[in-house]
């Protein structure tokens, strides 16, 4: 699974969704991300509802760690099958954090 991190210099998970003007891209295969790649995203700044440039740019992830997507933003990731996990830190720490979730999420009840 393909999980992009919306990152302003690829080591703090720092920014909105829709301002969002780079990715770091991981490869999730149950146990670790392991980092793909690095895209960048032409935004204008100070142009609002820009959320459509991040999103075509990530259509291949399944999931989107941002600190926040807003309404449109949300909506249109929602269209697309990409899942959506709002969080702040590190890149490491919020990947870390998904992780431990994920295999709590799998362990039988």
């Amino acid at each position: 699974m393909k999980i992009a991190v919306a990152s302003s210099d690829g080591i703090n998970a720092d920014l909105h969704f829709g301002k969002a003007d780079h990715f770091s891209i991981y490869e999730f295969n149950e146990e670790k991300a392991i980092f793909v790649e690095r895209r960048n995203v032409s935004i204008t700044e100070g142009e609002k509802h820009q959320w459509k440039r991040p999103l075509d740019i990530i259509e291949d992830c399944e999931m989107v760690i941002c600190v926040q997507a807003g309404m449109n933003g949300k909506f249109g990731l929602e269209q697309k099958g990409i899942k959506l996990v709002e969080d702040e830190g590190t890149v490491e720490e919020v990947l870390d954090r998904y992780i431990k979730h994920y295999n709590f999420m799998k362990k039988p009840i």
